[in-house]
């Protein structure tokens, strides 16, 4: 420790770049203050002391007295976010022997001695602290230190993730020599003791383990960890404190992790209840159980109490069958909002059914606030990934924000599985190198442990999102080069459909409103369903789809909530498309059917809020394909539903050759077989024609000899005599009168339905 006078910093979460890494970010001012330069050694003390490398703050923070710690040197400081520690230089002797245990394994871990100083070596310890196996690595641009230093030789060893593992691990410092702060260099002995030890700190969950959730953790931090540590600032303000706390959102999100992240930052008390360990088959055992809870918390204050799963503990009383579900919501009523009033002890509820908690729980005084937890941005999934592979040997070829911008529709548990399915294709490159009847594993197989994009490229494939497993369907591998010709069309849907989806920020920009729906129509057989397949694999969205026989049921209402749950889930994963194939049979035009039962009416009635409703429709585009447009409901096909009206049209003679040329690609053709004499041959062919005109010229081909090797020009010749046109003029021209019609339509469409009411 020298005589330079110290500083008091506030603390601040830490960026995720920096987590693990054993380092403080403060500004280049208070850098010269303390007189230290990149990566010198400073001490932090607070309750306890420790110490840290000094690194200069972000550019953001650099006029802000605040210091950036992750949530290890917060433990070891016995300080948390928003309280202020001393900040001094300091001084550290070489470590001549560190003695580690893995914190809260509870299994026994063996690592080589080299790879535990390849990942340690530079990092400053002392006995007590506890340290990550993340990686120390040189800060980019301005932010290296430029000096040749022991550092310099660190940033060239060190790899990007971890030495030797596929996950970060936390160790605790058992014992150093000499004693006080030692920095471990080459020559240190590294020993690691094969048991694990703390394991209260296993469970430990701080904010820098929680990925897309900055707004809902500043949220949670002013309703409970302000009351827990100062409760005297609402009895100033002459207000009662809040009582708990309602966390909804899909499964997977976080809301359990975030809960425990809450009570390990505000150190406090934490319970747990669970529906399963409180039911009980005794009359007002379950009850007791919850009360005795509540009382242990009170003992204990300042405490949380967590209700994991609360709509499976707190139902909506007149829609439950048992009398013991009732006794238990009116037992918590009574605990949470009773005669007897409890400080210092807050309830945290988490469900992804809100809809199903009984009402008299969700108001203030009991759970004063709700707080949804989405699925994270574009900005969240990347901070989960940088997480979930924060103790991870990734290539130098991985781009994280690459695989942030592709797993949209991810929650947190979703890219968890996707971070443990690349490290596992991974393992499964060196797996038949490994003896595992061998008690170690070799040195140079474990270094060649390195997840590679092509990992988590495949990782891709296996791992979807956990919302639309139910009704997940695999997208077509069919690309703009598999359709022929159609130039216009296509050009039209990228605008319609891939642009929204890719540049939406320019839309914002210039004011713009993406189009929610899209509809194909046009003659049988031009490629409608086949554009859709197209756009879906081209716009990297989720792909949803529905037929008319998953929607009709004889059960009533059952149809409108099928189409329901399908936009609720495209909405829950956007950017996504909804796909709906012959749009003609699920919606057309209301009143048509006598004596039916209306299901079609319902379904119509049910499209129309869904698209164009109270709840908006963002990141979800509607693409409908049918061939009968002019029996859809013109309610559905007015600008605001089905913006762009895309006329599929019999191709042209490009067209007809590029189809060819698609069909054709893989066949051997004789060298007689003339593709432009064959296109002058099919006007008025649809898409669907030509490629029956190919497989029969193929099939002919065998017929003649079962051992062909070509198709020749009388193949093509004879299955055009069997082929013919399924489209005729009159059928284009009634498509090119309808295309005419239907913008009118659709602006009549609520004048036709005033005309019909009059009418009744």
């Amino acid at each position: 420790m020298t005589d330079s006078e110290s500083i008091r910093l506030k603390i601040i979460e830490a960026d995720q770049r920096d987590v693990g890494k054993g380092i403080v970010r403060i500004s280049g001012r208070q850098m010269a203050d303390l007189g230290v330069a990149d990566y010198d050694l400073v001490e932090i003390r607070g309750t306890k002391a420790t110490s840290a490398l000094a690194v200069k703050a972000y550019p953001t923070d650099e006029d802000m007295d605040v210091a950036r710690v992750d949530g290890l040197i917060r433990s070891n400081v016995g300080a948390g976010i928003g309280q202020y520690v001393e900040i001094s230089k300091a001084e550290w002797r070489p470590a001549e022997r560190v003695s580690l245990a893995p914190v809260g394994r509870g299994i026994q871990i063996s690592i080589p001695s080299e790879a535990l100083r390849k990942v340690f070596l530079g990092r400053p310890v002392s006995k007590g602290d506890v340290i990550s196996t993340t990686t120390l690595r040189r800060p980019p641009g301005d932010l290296a230190t430029g000096k040749d230093t022991m550092f310099d030789e660190i940033f060239k060893r060190s790899d990007k993730g971890s030495a030797f593992g596929l996950g970060e691990v936390k160790m605790r410092v058992v014992s150093t020599v000499p004693s006080g702060t030692v920095r471990i260099g080459e020559e240190t002995e590294l020993e690691l003791l094969s048991r694990a030890v703390d394991a209260k700190a296993a469970a430990e969950v701080v904010y820098e383990d929680l990925g897309g959730m900055k707004h809902a953790i500043q949220r949670v931090r002013e309703m409970i960890e302000l009351p827990l540590k100062h409760p005297e600032l609402f009895e100033r303000l002459g207000i009662d404190p809040p009582r708990g706390v309602l966390l909804h959102g899909p499964p997977g999100t976080g809301k359990t992790m975030l809960a425990k992240a809450v009570a390990n930052e505000s150190s406090a008390h934490f319970a747990s209840i669970n529906g399963p360990e409180i039911v009980s088959k005794y009359y007002g055992e379950s009850e007791k159980r919850i009360r005795e809870v509540f009382e242990e918390s009170e003992r204990n204050a300042p405490a949380i109490i967590f209700l994991d799963e609360l709509d499976s503990i707190a139902p909506k009383r007149e829609e439950v069958a048992g009398e013991m579900e009732r006794r238990m919501v009116a037992q918590l009523l009574s605990l949470m909002d009773g005669q007897k009033e409890r400080a210092n002890v807050i309830v945290i509820g988490a469900t992804n059914r809100p809809d199903a908690v009984d009402p008299a729980l969700r108001r203030p005084g009991r759970f004063d606030r709700e707080i949804e937890l989405g699925v994270p941005d574009f900005e969240g999934r990347r901070e989960i990934l940088q997480i979930h592979t924060r103790g991870m040997p990734l290539a130098q070829d991985v781009d994280l924000e690459e695989f942030a911008t592709l797993t949209y529709g991810f929650v947190g548990a979703d890219i968890a599985a996707f971070s443990r399915e690349a490290a596992m294709n991974a393992l499964r490159r060196v797996l038949p190198r490994i003896d595992l009847d061998e008690p170690t594993i070799p040195r140079e197989i474990l270094e060649e442990l390195v997840v590679t994009r092509g990992d988590l490229e495949a990782a891709m494939h296996e791992v979807s999102p956990s919302a639309l497993r139910e009704i997940l369907i695999e997208v077509p591998n069919v690309t703009w080069a598999d359709v022929g010709g159609l130039e216009g069309v296509k050009q039209l849907l990228v605008e319609a459909v891939e642009w929204p989806l890719v540049y939406g920020e320019n839309f914002r920009r210039l004011g713009i409103e993406a189009p929610k729906g899209v509809l194909l129509y046009g003659p049988p057989g031009t490629g409608k369903t086949l554009l859709a397949k197209a756009v879906a694999n081209e716009s990297n969205a989720n792909f949803l789809t529905t037929k008319g026989s998953e929607i009709l049921s004889k059960w009533y209402g059952e149809s409108e909530r099928h189409i329901a749950e399908i936009f609720r889930k495209a909405r829950q994963v956007a950017p996504a498309i909804v796909f709906l194939d012959e749009l003609d049979s699920l919606a057309p035009v209301r009143g048509g059917g006598t004596g039916e039962p209306h299901v079609t009416e319902r379904i119509v009635n049910q499209l129309l809020s869904e698209i164009d409703g109270m709840e908006e429709l963002r990141g979800v585009v509607v693409i409908a394909a049918t061939n009968r447009p002019d029996i859809i409901d013109p309610a559905l096909i007015r600008p605001g539903r089905f913006d762009e009206l895309i006329m599929v049209p019999v191709p042209d003679a490009a067209s007809r050759r590029k189809i060819f040329a698609v069909h054709t690609g893989k066949m051997p053709l004789a060298e007689d077989v003339d593709l432009d004499r064959l296109v002058e041959r099919t006007d008025q062919y649809t898409g669907a024609d030509i490629a029956s005109i190919c497989r029969k010229a193929g099939r002919l081909a065998l017929r003649e000899d079962m051992n062909a090797v070509e198709v020749r020009k009388s193949h093509f010749l004879a299955a055009l005599e069997e082929v013919g046109p399924s489209v005729t003029p009159d059928t284009m021209k009634y498509y090119a009168k309808l295309s005419g019609e239907l913008r009118k339509k659709g602006s009549r469409a609520v004048e036709k339905a005033v005309e019909e009411m009059e009418k009744k």
